[in-house]
């Protein structure tokens, strides 16, 4: 499912306009880029939640030369799955 496939759907579902649609979308990943830049965590109950993970410098190697390369410490969201969630897919 494609971002306007999905749009498509919560309009239809939630009796909105697909323009209402994407701005809540818009909004949704908004509010959450800016809270994990903050450092924060974002929950959303029977959902799950979105936060940051901090990954260690560690030593790599180029696939195209073979020479090995160090790849710098980062910052990488992360989504772990709430357990009403997962059970509602399984």
């Amino acid at each position: 499912m494609k971002k306007q496939d999905f749009i498509r759907e919560v309009a239809a579902q939630a009796g909105l306009s697909q323009d209402a649609a994407a701005k809540v979308l818009a909004a949704q990943i908004d509010v959450i880029t800016t809270q994990l830049k903050s450092g924060g965590e974002v929950n959303i109950t029977g959902f799950g939640a979105y936060k940051v993970a901090t990954r260690a410098a560690r030593n790599g190697v180029n696939p195209r030369t073979g020479q090995a390369i160090k790849i710098p410490a980062m910052k990488s969201p992360v989504f772990r799955a709430g357990k009403t969630f997962k059970e509602s897919i399984r």
